[in-house]
Formats: C-alpha cells, sequence, structure tokens
C-alpha cells in the first residue's frame, strides 16, 4: 500500500478494522482474528505489526475504562507466560516454517473449544493462565491473533472483568511481542506508517462499544467468545495450509 493509499482501500481498512475493534471493545478480545484476515488481502504490509501498534492503543484504552474489574493476580500469572511465549515466537519465526506452527497452534485453539463445550470446564488457576500466556505469546508473535487463548480460560468470569483483565494482559503482552518483531527486523517504520492508517477505524470502534458493554454479560459473552475463537483457530489453520 502506498504512503497515501486509494479512497476504496481506505474505506475498507476502516470498516475492517471498526468491525474487529466493536467485538473487542465488548467481549474483550477480537480485533486480531476479525481484521488480520482481510487486512493481508489488502496489503501483506499490515502484518503482523500494526494490527499488534493498533491493539496496543485499543487495549490501553479498555483497561482505563474497565480499569475497576481488572483481576491483577491474573495478570501477575499471564504476563510471565506472554513474554515466555513472545520470545519463543520470535525464535520460532527464524527456525520453522509457519504452516506448521499455524496448524499446531490453531488446532490447540479449536481442541480447548471442544473440551469446553463439553461440559470440562477450563478453571482459572495460575497454571492455566500461565499456560494460555505462553500460547498467547506465541501466536500473537507468529501471526497477530493471539488472544483465543486467554479468553478461553476467562470465558466463565463477568464482561468488565473479562475485559479489564485481558486488556491489562494485552498491554504487556503487545509490548514484549512488538519489541521481540523489532528485534528481529520485523517492525519499524513501514510497519508505523501501516498502523496510523488503522487508528481511525480502531478509535471509532472503540467509543461505540461502551454502550454495548451495559447490557453484555456473561450468558451473552461466552458464545461469543467461543464463536470468535473457534474462527481464530480456523483462520490460523487455513492460512498455514494456503
Amino acid at each position: 500500500m502506498e504512503l497515501i493509499p486509494d479512497l476504496w482501500s481506505l474505506l475498507a481498512v476502516f470498516l475492517i478494522t471498526l468491525c474487529g475493534t466493536l467485538v473487542q471493545g465488548t467481549i474483550g478480545y477480537g480485533l486480531g482474528p476479525l481484521s488480520v484476515p482481510l487486512l493481508v488481502l489488502i496489503d501483506p504490509g499490515f502484518i503482523p505489526g500494526p494490527p499488534l501498534l493498533s491493539a496496543l492503543v485499543l487495549t490501553g484504552l479498555m483497561a482505563y475504562r474497565d480499569q475497576h474489574s481488572i483481576n491483577l493476580k491474573g495478570v501477575a500469572w499471564a504476563v510471565p507466560g506472554r513474554i515466555l511465549g513472545s520470545i519463543g515466537g520470535a525464535f520460532l519465526l527464524g527456525i520453522i516454517p509457519g504452516e506448521k506452527m499455524g496448524i499446531l497452534f490453531g488446532g490447540m485453539v479449536i481442541l480447548a473449544i471442544l473440551l469446553s463445550l463439553s461440559g470440562i470446564r477450563l478453571r482459572l488457576t495460575g497454571g492455566n493462565i500461565l499456560s494460555a500466556g505462553i500460547l498467547s505469546g506465541i501466536m500473537g508473535t507468529t501471526s497477530a491473533i493471539g488472544g483465543a487463548p486467554m479468553a478461553l480460560v476467562y470465558q466463565r468470569q463477568e464482561g468488565p472483568e473479562i475485559r479489564g483483565t485481558l486488556s491489562v494482559i494485552f498491554v504487556f503482552g503487545t509490548n514484549i511481542s512488538l519489541t521481540a518483531l523489532a528485534v528481529i527486523g520485523r517492525f519499524g517504520l513501514p510497519e508505523i506508517k501501516h498502523s496510523v492508517v488503522l487508528l481511525p477505524g480502531v478509535l471509532s470502534g472503540y467509543l461505540l462499544s461502551g454502550p454495548l458493554t451495559r447490557i453484555m454479560n456473561k450468558d451473552f459473552i461466552r458464545p461469543l467468545i467461543l464463536g470468535v475463537a473457534a474462527l481464530a483457530g480456523a483462520i490460523v489453520i487455513l492460512k498455514s495450509i494456503h
């Protein structure tokens, strides 16, 4: 994409990021799986760094909005996992073909969803949060779609806790992923320029999500989380196959 893209491309990018942000602003995540597959069709330069930087802005705003519902214990377990996963993801990018990683991690997300639907509870324990953080870090760094593992662990919590806690975790995790990408030469000035193009849709989606958060409780949020997680897993697998 040129520095000043054509109007139709700008409009498409705006609508894509608006919809993805509206979902994430309401249920706690979703910008990555809903926007990344479409943005890459417009310009491969959008992947993986620009959606991560845009998500950093969004999750910072969301963490502030739901600051009183943040589960700090969960954050304390998830952030070290995200650090380890991000470092591992950057390392894996250099030695393992992306298609193999995508099939593996996408399959793990689908398996977690099936276990959840079977009635087996993914308990909110330190070990589960740490493990989800590691997987989230690897997936976020390698594909910019890393929210599903954390969302699956928190799927049975109340809406404000899901949004606030995941947002803080994603703020830390996204910074780590961006740093890892910068170290290996995958995030610099070109990616920052692409990120700026995404911001209008992100900010608009965040503002529109505010009223929806007041009517969304966990009975509504859990099916949405499972649905978006399934989409994320399928997208990662399909990207790897093709």
